[in-house]
């Protein structure tokens, strides 16, 4: 169908002052602060519009449904208190709203699914976990889930880090903390560049400087009141290898030509006129990149070790890797998150996977409402969103789970995968899936079968 011409009109007329008045008006009204204010809800934690909020001053309902000793904990300073007085409904102190989700549910009688009560109330950042640097943090976290090289860039006058990390789907628990400095060493690496040896200010101003009493009041804090960290052995003699002040591990210096910048050549576009990045007092920024992303989803996991290998070829440093005997996995173990970032969850409670959220709460849609918590504590935390995410990429990557073999088992398995016939395996596969119960006859499917039974997964 032919189009109508529309006549133009060249140069346009000059607007009437009705348009010119619609046009302010409108422009007004979209960026009024009502428009996209936020406050928290009371009772899920969630942040909300505050047009879609309710004072609750002025909601009339019951709240007895919120009513859950179970799901939270009050503070300990010693061994001797307990956590009595817990009976009251859990609405969360620094909040004074409701949404309209949860005044809906309430109204019914009814525990909201996201409310704070429903096993998802993590409790209030303390002081002695407040302002922990990068270094400080991998000090007191009891799980170790990746690796870590760190590099900090100086120039003539700014200085900015950035940190590769590479997730394992294996974690580790330590027993003890804080790790020793040669544990430590195992699963991090810093490298210093610029064009003079870094000073105890330019560490100072890094994201891995440590405050040796700063690890130790935050290990006594946990150690009273997370659930996890009750067993937990605080290593004194380990504590006293650190400095009271500095950098816990050794740092690689690398000069560079005193006229470059700090930047990465290869990470700047054409229109990047600036030669060097950060800041030239305080703390340097930090950011914090990770093989996620949906560039990767599709990737065997041999391109993405090569893909990590070739990061760390560029940097010039390797990083050893260690298991704990008895890893556990990351997945389906609602008390994981809480132990690797106890800052996060400093009572231990409102991990994912819970028993109770099964079939109702998935693991994705938990983590949507951590980002979304009102004091945005998961939005501003270095690596909670990439590692988060980074899971979630691993879980819906084609094979979707992995494979453990006992070191003792390893050089047998390692010989017997290399002679499997891969049909036979595929077929048996599919044969088992269908939920045939098999067993096996000829010599291929044997050896599949003894592979089965020396692998964990």
């Amino acid at each position: 169908m032919k189009l109508p011409t529309v006549p133009s009109i060249f140069p346009p007329r000059p607007a009437s002052e009705n348009l010119i008045h619609r046009i302010i008006s409108g422009f007004s009204n979209d960026t009024d602060p009502s428009r996209f204010q936020e406050a928290g809800c009371a009772v899920c934690g969630q942040l909300t519009l505050l047009t879609k909020l309710k004072s609750l001053n002025k909601v009339d309902v019951s709240y007895e449904p919120l009513i859950n000793p179970l799901a939270r904990k009050k503070e300990k300073f010693s061994l001797d208190e307990s956590d009595d007085d817990l009976n009251s409904p859990i609405l969360d102190p620094d909040c004074s709203h409701m949404c309209e989700s949860c005044l809906g549910s309430l109204k019914k009688g009814k525990r909201p699914l996201k409310s704070l009560a429903n096993f998802l109330w993590i409790g209030k950042v303390p002081r002695v976990l407040q302002d922990l640097t990068y270094g400080e943090k991998m000090l007191i976290a009891r799980v170790r889930h990746n690796r870590c090289l760190v590099r900090v860039s100086s120039g003539r006058a700014k200085m900015i880090a950035n940190a590769i990390m590479f997730t394992n789907p294996t974690v580790k628990v330590y027993k003890t903390l804080p790790p020793s400095r040669q544990e430590l060493s195992e699963v991090l690496a810093v490298v210093f560049i610029g064009p003079a040896n870094p000073t105890e200010e330019d560490f100072k101003r890094t994201p891995m400087f440590v405050r040796r009493n700063k690890v130790a009041d935050a290990l006594e804090w946990l150690k009273l009141n997370h659930s996890d960290y009750a067993s937990l052995n605080i290593s004194k003699d380990n504590l006293d290898t650190y400095e009271e002040e500095g950098i816990p591990v050794v740092v690689d210096y690398k000069r560079s030509d005193v006229n470059e910048g700090n930047k990465i050549p290869s990470a700047m576009s054409k229109h990047d006129m600036e030669e060097e990045e950060g800041t030239e007092d305080g703390p340097c920024p930090f950011t914090i990149h990770g093989l996620t992303g949906p560039e990767y989803a599709k990737m065997s996991m041999q391109t993405l070790k090569l893909k990590a290998l070739q990061h760390l070829e560029n940097r010039g440093k390797t990083l050893k890797v260690g298991h704990d005997e008895t890893p556990q996995s990351m997945y389906d173990n609602p008390q994981i998150y809480p132990q690797m970032f106890p800052w996060l969850f400093p009572y231990g409670l409102g991990g994912l996977t819970q028993a109770v959220h099964k079939k109702k709460l998935s693991d994705a849609e938990h983590k949507k409402l951590l980002l979304m918590y009102h004091d945005k504590r998961f939005q501003t935390d270095l690596y909670f969103p990439i590692i988060a995410f980074n899971h979630e990429q691993l879980k819906a990557g084609t094979t979707g789970s992995f494979l453990l073999a006992r070191r003792r088992n390893f050089n047998s398995v390692a010989s017997q995968l290399q002679k499997v016939n891969k049909s036979v395996l595929a077929d048996l596969a599919k044969r088992m899936s269908e939920g045939e119960r098999v067993k096996p006859e000829t010599e291929d499917e044997k050896l599949c079968f003894s592979i089965l039974d020396n692998l964990d997964h």
